[in-house]
């Protein structure tokens, strides 16, 4: 535990901001997971519904400095790919 004032403030502006980044790091977590189990069902509207708020999620955790920009956008790539490949079967079946 730091004796140094500015040093007990900082310590207590870093949990605040752990707790934040945790929790916004689990929520695109769980959206992601969402999508993916809305593509294992082949459920394509729903999946286009959750690919734009998980769009959404990442892009406001890059710019509040959660992930780096290249992370951001590297899973979005991702599933975006995915939901291609959905849409690409679909089209195949129909």
């Amino acid at each position: 535990m730091p004796n140094i004032k500015s040093q007990i403030k900082r310590l207590r502006q870093a949990e605040k901001r752990r707790i934040r980044n945790k929790s916004i790091k689990s929520e695109v977590r769980t959206y992601i997971k969402k999508f993916e189990a809305a593509l294992s069902a082949g459920n394509l509207q729903e999946a286009e519904n959750l690919f734009t708020i998980v769009q959404k999620k990442i892009d406001k955790a890059v710019s509040k400095g959660i992930f780096h920009k290249n992370t951001g956008s590297r899973k979005i790539s991702k599933i975006a790919k995915k939901l291609a490949a959905l849409r690409a079967s679909s089209k195949e079946t129909a």
